[in-house]
């Protein structure tokens, strides 16, 4: 039996906590029990109040938990500036983390690890709106840009509320391997491994142009149909610009040539094939826009870092080798 112990505190995200409690719930009910006790604790053992308002029920302080934790959780909080100086709580942190096998913290919970020095020489990730923050307050630790979890020796953190339960799943897998927690994501109605990482929010989304750009209807042109004709030529015709113009335009507000972005574009759609079917990759490149099994390589090895192939092998699992977490 795996003791999990989750701190609340006022102020917390509640998905946060909830959506790995479950996580590890559900684990233990479809093992049939005995392998995870999942406990919600406190620094004095009274209920908390969340961000949203809803009131967290708590078993028993932390000091009241008898025995070993395997795995100590921190929420987020979008209070994390002011609670980094909160010294009841961090000493609370402090003294969970130090009986643990594991230290884990969702979304800004990482702030709070940082702030009692679990993130001193290691590689970590928060929410992708507060990476800035958390690289210049702690500049001894590697702040990783995108994934949505990072595991460094017995630290653990992850992207944005709802990155708890693709990290619990991870250690799920890590501590009982990947057909229980394929089970799990099941009944919870996840993804085992959530499709990208922080930096999936499309490249729509990393590009945006200005409000009133000329270019607003041709990028959306463009990802709603990555396959189609999308040479300079066809597309200063539509923008009604000159190809010289056009090239301009995107560097101008992308930052990226016209070719580039469309290559983006269709990686992306490769991407999400990749991960959603089967399919065979001369079919994936030809659903992408590419013109051959060679240049989807040549394309994806040069956006992603990694070919096709062995992109698709690590999306068969959360991410996490057994015996790594």
């Amino acid at each position: 039996m795996r003791t999990v112990a989750l701190l609340a505190y006022d102020g917390a995200q509640v998905l946060d906590l909830m959506g790995p409690a479950e996580v590890f719930y559900v684990a233990d009910q479809l093992a049939g029990g005995g392998i995870y006790g999942v406990h919600i604790v406190s620094a004095d053992g009274r209920d908390t109040v969340s961000a949203s308002g809803l009131r967290m029920g708590v078993a028993s302080s932390l000091d009241d938990l008898d025995g070993p934790i395997d795995t100590f959780l921190i929420p987020g909080t979008p209070h994390w500036a002011r609670l980094m100086e909160d010294e009841p709580l961090l000493a609370v942190l402090r003294s969970g983390a130090a009986r643990a096998r594991r230290v884990a913290a969702v979304c800004a919970g990482a702030f709070l690890l940082g702030s009692v020095g679990l993130l001193e020489g290691r590689r970590a990730t928060t929410h992708w709106l507060f990476l800035d923050d958390l690289a210049e307050r702690f500049p001894a630790t590697t702040v990783e840009r995108n994934p949505i979890f990072v595991g460094d020796g017995r630290v653990f953190t992850c992207a944005g509320v709802t990155a708890g339960i693709d990290l619990a799943l991870a250690l799920v897998e890590a501590d009982h391997g990947p057909d229980l927690t394929r089970q799990v994501a099941q009944f919870l109605v996840v993804f085992m491994q959530r499709p990208g990482g922080q930096a999936q929010f499309s490249v729509r989304m990393r590009t945006q142009p200005p409000a009133r750009s000329p270019l607003r209807e041709i990028l959306d042109a463009i990802v709603a149909d990555p396959a189609g004709d999308h040479r300079v030529a066809v597309l200063s015709e539509r923008a009604g610009f000159s190809e010289r113009h056009l090239a301009r335009v995107f560097l101008r507000e992308l930052g990226i040539t016209p070719t580039r972005y469309v290559e983006q574009v269709r990686v992306e759609a490769a991407r999400m094939l990749l991960e959603a079917s089967d399919a065979p990759l001369d079919t994936i490149a030809r659903r992408a826009g590419m013109s051959s099994t060679e240049a989807l390589r040549r394309s994806f090895t040069r956006e992603m870092g990694t070919t096709p192939h062995a992109y698709r092998q690590r999306f068969r699992t959360t991410g996490v080798a057994e015996g790594t977490v």
